[in-house]
């Protein structure tokens, strides 16, 4: 063990000492408060955008009128004149948007067209079909001859503000607490993605590291004072550690962030505006336990994940010469980790179907699935559950990859084959 914490404490310090480590380790956090911050000070703060002038030609006679402008975009009834001549006249170099042509079947195929002067956005074209799509549906409900239909239409139309709480079994609502499927979305594709990239990047690093090692011999002159299986270890544990420590000041930043210097920027009177996703933001990252327990999750699992792929990472570093011959092996070493950002995507569907259970499970895909799980209150024993074969099964392919690693590095000068890989497992 003495022998495994020198190596830890050459591999821990050479990195931490790293200019480059300092400046990721005080930035990300920084990215992070605004990735969790932006959606909520863009509702609380934005500005508004420029007016976009659409000029409205109607064969139909019966929309342009009945058009009601916002803040967003401004309509203007042009239909005297034809479509071509309004393209002409309004168009590129003008203050004009665009041109919103209007057969004279409005819900005819290709009949409602927007031409455009620069790039739309689909918020625009949304406001636009949407009014022409009631205006329509009026006209059909009038042609029925219903008298004060207006006047039915504004009393019957309603808007429902849902509002999500978790049920803590005791039925007290004040126990309750809010939450949003949207916040839960973004937390746990923040969390999936941060952990995808610290199990490549310091998975990586755990290769390059051997493979340098391996091509100056200097990893020849250390296995004279340690055995193949020392240096593995204390590779691993020292790059390991490199990731904890970075986590940990994250986790201590944002946490910090979250208490005293978002509700700052936050107005007193947020969370009572009555939008339900606003007010679950709010509660989000302004629950500092709520964050800590979070981050005490990505340690485990992104301690997990990385002693997983490291102990593979190591391996296919001893079996070449060179980073670039490692591609062959870091090919296969990271289809499951691909597979986990495929499946995380349909876990924001549902969080509870069997394949999201099976793949948040399964060690080689667990520790993405599971932390973008996690935001959605699963069960505690799912997770342990899975936190137990990810460690049991880190054992395994440590002891399997220690047998690649104490023949690889003495070979030089050739790239070893499926077969001769599993001779040296067989062998070793």
């Amino acid at each position: 063990m003495r022998k495994i914490s020198l190596i830890i404490g050459r591999e821990y310090f050479e990195r931490v000492r790293n200019k480059s480590f300092i400046i990721v380790t005080l930035l990300m956090p920084i990215l992070m408060i605004a990735i969790m911050a932006a959606p909520t000070l863009m509702m609380l703060y934005g500005g508004k955008s420029e007016v976009k002038r659409v000029m409205v030609v109607d064969r139909s006679g019966m929309v342009a009128s009945r058009l009601y402008s916002s803040p967003e975009v401004e309509f203007v009834d042009v239909s005297e004149l034809s479509k071509s001549e309004a393209c002409a006249q309004y168009g590129a170099g003008s203050d004009v948007f665009g041109v919103l042509y209007i057969g004279s079947v409005v819900d005819a195929r290709d009949s409602v067209q927007l031409i455009t002067n620069s790039s739309s956005s689909m918020m625009l074209e949304e406001n636009i079909s949407g009014q022409i799509s009631a205006i329509v549906e009026q006209e059909k409900l009038l042609s029925y001859n219903i008298e004060n239909l207006d006047e039915i239409l504004a009393s019957v139309e309603t808007h429902i503000n849902l509002s999500t709480f978790v049920n803590d079994g005791t039925g007290a609502e004040e126990n309750m607490e809010s939450t949003s499927s949207s916040m839960n979305y973004i937390l746990g594709l923040v969390l999936g993605m941060l952990l995808y990239m610290i199990i490549i990047i310091y998975g990586q690093m755990v290769l390059t590291s051997v493979v340098e090692e391996k091509a100056s011999r200097v990893i020849d002159v250390m296995v004279t004072s340690a055995t193949p299986f020392q240096l593995m270890m204390g590779k691993i544990l020292g790059i390991a550690a490199v990731a904890v420590t970075q986590i940990a000041i994250w986790a201590i930043l944002v946490i910090s962030a979250s208490k005293f210097l978002l509700p700052a920027l936050m107005p007193a009177d947020a969370a009572m505006s009555g939008d339900a996703m606003l007010s679950a933001v709010l509660s989000t990252i302004g629950d500092a336990g709520y964050l800590a327990t979070i981050f005490a999750y990505m340690l485990l699992f992104i301690l997990g994940g990385f002693l997983l792929y490291a102990s593979l990472y190591a391996a296919s570093g001893s079996a070449v010469d060179s980073v670039q011959d490692g591609q062959q092996f870091n090919s296969i070493i990271m289809m499951p980790i691909i597979v986990s950002i495929i499946v995380m995507m349909s876990v924001f569907n549902d969080p509870n179907s069997p394949l999201a259970f099976w793949t948040s499970v399964i060690p080689f895909t667990s520790p993405i699935v599971m932390m973008a799980r996690i935001p959605f209150g699963i069960p505690t024993w799912e997770i342990i559950l899975s936190l137990g074969l990810l460690y049991a099964t880190f054992i395994f392919t440590t002891w399997l990859a220690s047998k690649i690693f104490r023949v690889g590095i003495f070979m030089h000068g050739k790239r070893p084959s499926w077969q001769e890989l599993w001779q040296w497992i067989k062998g070793a």
